[in-house]
């Protein structure tokens, strides 16, 4: 519990204090241990942007618990990955959960896994665009990243189909992202 809290305490400090920003642990969400880690330098020159698809949208830490969950051992048993697939889900309840984190190898972009922090937003957002408090998370999430060496400040921000054949992030959702920072059509 002690842990827990400095950890969220360093994370307002380093964001200024103003940031509503709360990133939950492996350990919070019961995340099972990988079956092996490959380390990734930082910072990175890419952030790619995901859609779960399924599970669907989640609105309480329960709910999103459980879709992390059910990535996880979708990932795992179905996919035969190591852990799962993104550094970071991101929650409509606001909240970011670490996925592989900052430093660990992804699997959710071939090509740029090693070189990327992979972000699913949690949900299908095909026809409707995420809530904006999960949106903010995104945002402060990657801002993060930056102000802490993870994510280089001159970033490359795409979408998943950018990369690969693939109608993820989903169709509204991928047309808020050419609007943000950083974003690049040809990456």
């Amino acid at each position: 519990m002690y842990r827990k809290v400095c950890t969220l305490l360093l994370i307002i400090a380093a964001t200024g204090g103003s940031s509503a920003l709360n990133i939950i642990s492996r350990d919070g969400w019961g995340a099972r241990d990988p079956t092996s880690t490959q380390t990734m330098s930082n910072p990175v020159p890419y952030v790619v942007i995901h859609h779960s698809a399924s599970p669907g949208a989640c609105y309480s830490k329960a709910d999103c618990i459980d879709a992390m969950q059910s990535m996880q051992n979708y990932h795992m048993d179905s996919n035969g990955w190591a852990d799962i697939g993104y550094s970071f889900g991101v929650g409509s309840d606001g909240n970011a959960y670490t996925g592989r984190g900052w430093s660990r190898v992804g699997a959710h972009a071939p090509g740029y896994n090693s070189q990327s922090i992979g972000i699913c937003l949690i949900g299908n957002w095909m026809n409707d665009l995420p809530p904006s408090q999960q949106l903010q998370a995104v945002h402060e999430l990657i801002q993060y990243g930056v102000d802490n060496g993870k994510i280089s400040s001159s970033y490359k921000l795409v979408g998943h189909r950018e990369v690969t054949a693939t109608e993820c992030p989903g169709d509204t959702l991928y047309q808020e992202i050419q609007s943000w920072a950083h974003y690049t059509p040809n990456p």
